[in-house]
């Protein structure tokens, strides 16, 4: 297994696949279940209880995931909620059926404060939590030009009030989370939706707050950051390479983005993220019926490249995680 940071070239990558050979890299597969950015009418297939939650996790570790992100929503309604209940619900049923790591979000809803964000890991203390490094415009209002009749009246709002709404993540907030991640021991699985949030980590390793070996996100193709190409994965990682050191990394896109981004992360040396937060799709105009359909493809494509999906212990040893047995629930 490589050493945390080490980095495989594209070219050691495609020699080492030429050669039918495993760059002995086992790939970390996330699936996000059900984020914030869909909503119920977009997909009757969206989990929204704590048991579809529950139920679709364990579908994606028995589908080769070893990393579930977490959010959950108002079981009645659909919409993104911060209930610690709720979350408790889903992380006791998820650890008593299987040992997947779970990556919970302080992403939450758009539109909710710091406090609410960093509740779950000052709760929980979980293994790993999502934290967004910079603030953006974060447009999810483009359904509203095809979608007219929604099943819940929030939707539509909460839609629309993207159009005009700036996600704040500040140097000032940036600090203050990775306090409460520090003092709970929870790795922080840094988001980048664009370049500049790279400079934004260095300075937070510059000042102290925030250790080395560190796990990136990248985030690609949401209205507000950079767009979803291979251009862009390229010179992100290229960025993160000249400006931080130890660093392991993975991609998502958004839609139709999704799979192609998935596989040249592959071929790059990086790790993947694939689920329903991020696309509804399995294939071009196929919608998925569950997370489990897209790990199971991503899975295949990387066994194509004779690479190996990453047990959760396996990604607990290449993230650096503290283990399943100190969380809080």
């Amino acid at each position: 297994m490589k050493a945390i940071g080490s980095f495989l070239t594209p070219e050691q990558r495609l020699s080492d696949l030429a050669k039918g050979k495993n760059s002995g890299t086992k790939i970390i597969v996330t699936a996000a279940i059900t984020g914030s950015i869909h909503t119920p009418t977009m997909s009757p297939d969206l989990p929204i209880t704590p048991q579809q939650i529950a139920d679709e996790v364990l579908r994606v570790y028995q589908a080769g995931g070893a990393v579930a992100h977490i959010h959950v929503r108002n079981p009645e309604t659909g919409q993104p909620s911060s209930d610690m209940a709720l979350f408790r619900e889903v992380l006791t049923k998820v650890k008593s059926r299987c040992n997947i790591i779970l990556c919970l979000s302080t992403g939450a809803g758009l539109g909710m404060t710091t406090e609410e964000r960093l509740r779950v890991v000052s709760t929980f203390q979980p293994e790993m939590a999502s934290l967004n490094c910079g603030s953006m415009n974060f447009g999810i209002f483009r359904p509203l030009q095809t979608i007219k009749d929604f099943k819940h009246p929030w939707e539509k709002a909460y839609l629309a009030m993207t159009e005009d709404f700036v996600f704040p993540n500040t140097f000032k907030t940036l600090a203050e989370f990775f306090q409460v991640f520090s003092r709970n021991q929870t790795k922080p699985e840094l988001e980048i939706y664009d370049a500049g949030m790279i400079s934004n980590i260095a300075y937070m390793i510059e000042q102290g707050h925030l250790k080395t070996p560190i796990y990136l996100q990248f985030v690609l193709g949401i209205l507000g950051g950079i767009l979803a190409s291979p251009h862009s994965l390229i010179f992100l990682r290229d960025h993160a390479r000249e400006v931080l050191q130890d660093f392991v990394w993975s991609v998502c896109g958004a839609g139709r983005h999704q799979i192609p981004l998935c596989t040249m992360a592959l071929t790059l040396g990086g790790n993947v993220r694939v689920g329903m937060e991020d696309s509804l799709y399995v294939g071009k105009g196929i919608k998925a019926k569950s997370n489990a359909e897209q790990v199971e493809k991503v899975v295949r494509i990387l066994r194509e490249l004779s690479l190996e999906p990453a047990t959760p212990d396996e990604a607990r040893q290449i993230l650096g995680l503290k283990g399943l047995d100190k969380v809080n629930w």
